[in-house]
């Protein structure tokens, strides 16, 4: 195999400072994804919340500074290092898998948000029911993921016999540092994550597909109005019952 590719799929330790630059400055994330979850949060003061999937940990930061108990996880060594060099030693930062057991406490959360995280699953009924555990009765669940009409349209076009009634794994290169690593998703039908949610305990108080911030427009004008007519995100605030 070619020294620029690697071998481990969904590798963020390889990814850790290029995707960190992309989460800061790029509209998909910092201007559409974050501002999204931020307003869908609303007033955080004092609220203790466990960040899903914290990668690098900028939504940790704003939750902080909007008055947040934040804690966060990752799977991934390498971003949990700039995390920690983003929000300081005080931080309460862990690695663990979204997929397995958590290492948190019953009742420990009011929220949870995991923002880009489900969609690296096949199955999502045992994280799903973690976070049911780890929020007290009445806590809210903010989950992000990939659109599912975006991505099997924009399979279509370019020829993939997709069936979006289907729960189907998919798989694309992303290039960092020079080197190539496989990125592997599951796409799956509005009706399945609205069924895996109903299942874990979990009513659905809001489904949004908002727009970037508007200041995005001058910055990224073409990116802007693509995302205005078809959104690549999925927002849902759930409550745990």
């Amino acid at each position: 195999m070619p020294a620029d590719e690697s071998t481990v799929v969904n590798d963020y330790d390889l990814l850790a400072d290029t995707y960190t630059r992309w989460s800061d400055t790029e509209i998909q994330n910092a201007y559409y994804e974050r501002p999204a979850v931020l307003a869908l949060a609303g007033d955080v003061a004092g609220r203790r919340i466990l960040d899903a999937g914290c990668g690098a940990g900028p939504l940790t930061a704003a939750l902080r500074e909007r008055g947040a108990d934040v804690s966060g996880f990752d799977l991934s060594g390498g971003m949990l290092e700039i995390a920690r060099q983003r929000l300081g030693p005080d931080a309460d930062l862990r690695v663990a898998d979204v997929a397995e057991p958590l290492p948190y406490a019953d009742n420990a959360f009011d929220d949870v948000v995991a923002s880009l995280v489900l969609h690296y699953l096949e199955d999502w009924g045992p994280t799903l029911a973690e976070f049911h555990r780890v929020l007290r009765p009445g806590g809210r669940l903010i989950v992000v993921v990939d659109h599912p009409f975006a991505i099997h349209l924009l399979q279509r076009q370019t020829g993939q016999k997709t069936d979006y009634s289907a729960t189907y794994e998919w798989t694309e290169d992303w290039e960092a540092g020079g080197r190539t690593t496989p990125m592997r998703f599951w796409n799956r039908p509005l009706h399945v994550m609205t069924d895996a949610f109903t299942a874990a305990g979990f009513r659905i108080s809001v489904l949004s597909e908002p727009k970037p911030v508007p200041e995005a427009e001058k910055l990224f004008p073409e990116d802007y109005r693509m995302l205005c007519v078809s959104p690549s995100f999925l927002f849902f605030l759930l409550q745990a019952e």
